[in-house]
């Protein structure tokens, strides 16, 4: 975490890798109003709160009207992800996830998919947690070679992932049997927060939708446990027939 104008000034100068940028509500003047432009302009996400939200953050330290929240680990472009798998001779694997707010899932989901070989992680930039010290350590060490790129738009981004080749598969209820679906070949892996899932817009955007079998009352998983259940199906699938 950064606070004071001068520090985070200096953060986006630097071209540090910057998750969120927090600003006091109404306090919009001098180098303020410098900071927020060259925030939008590198698509960092900038978020008006209270003053006493503020306050709180930073237990009485003068902040100036600005924090600002510093990723672990830098991000890299969809492309990098792409090209590790290029690099390792192996068809592209890439997990795909929306609205996960729990740092700790996503900490758990890193150190899942590392041990897979999921060649790299797609997040989006509003509405989900990013690579904090809480992921970091979580991931029990996963963040230092896991390739996590940060989008503005999911849909999209799978659009783009199908135009190169790969299949998109959904993990969603209603879906075919993990077991009994095709997760062999170029694949990239929606996986959703357990609360509210996989948006409408994203489901359709996928190829198809694989579900995990249930057979206990309370018809949902953890998002972490979720996601490690169908990456190692996909493992099976790859390398154990």
């Amino acid at each position: 975490m950064l606070y004071g104008r001068n520090a985070v000034s200096e953060a986006l100068k630097a071209g540090r890798s910057i998750d969120k940028l927090f600003i006091q509500k109404g306090d919009k003047e001098g180098s303020i109003i410098k900071i927020i432009a060259e925030a939008k302009e590198k698509g960092i996400v900038v978020v008006e709160v209270e003053k006493s939200k503020l306050d709180e953050s930073v237990l009485g330290e003068k902040h100036q009207g600005v924090i600002a929240y510093s990723a672990a680990q830098d991000y890299v472009e969809v492309e990098d992800i792409l090209e590790e798998a290029s690099k390792k001779g192996e068809a592209p694997f890439i997990l795909i996830l929306e609205n996960i707010q729990d740092p700790h899932n996503l900490g758990a989901i890193m150190r899942s998919a590392h041990n897979a070989g999921v060649h790299g992680i797609i997040i989006p930039k509003r509405r989900a947690v990013g690579l904090s010290g809480t992921v970091a350590k979580a991931s029990a060490g996963a963040i230092e070679y896991m390739k996590v790129a940060k989008v503005t738009n999911i849909a999209q981004t799978i659009k783009e992932l199908k135009d190169k080749g790969l299949w998109i598969a959904c993990a969603d209820m209603g879906g075919k049997v993990m077991y009994e679906e095709n997760l062999t070949g170029p694949l990239g892996l929606v996986v959703g927060s357990e609360g509210e899932g996989v948006s409408k817009l994203v489901r359709e955007s996928c190829d198809y939708i694989v579900s995990i079998p249930m057979y206990g009352q309370v018809t949902s998983l953890n998002a972490s446990v979720a996601a490690s259940v169908l990456v190692y199906e996909i493992v099976r699938q790859r390398h154990f027939k």
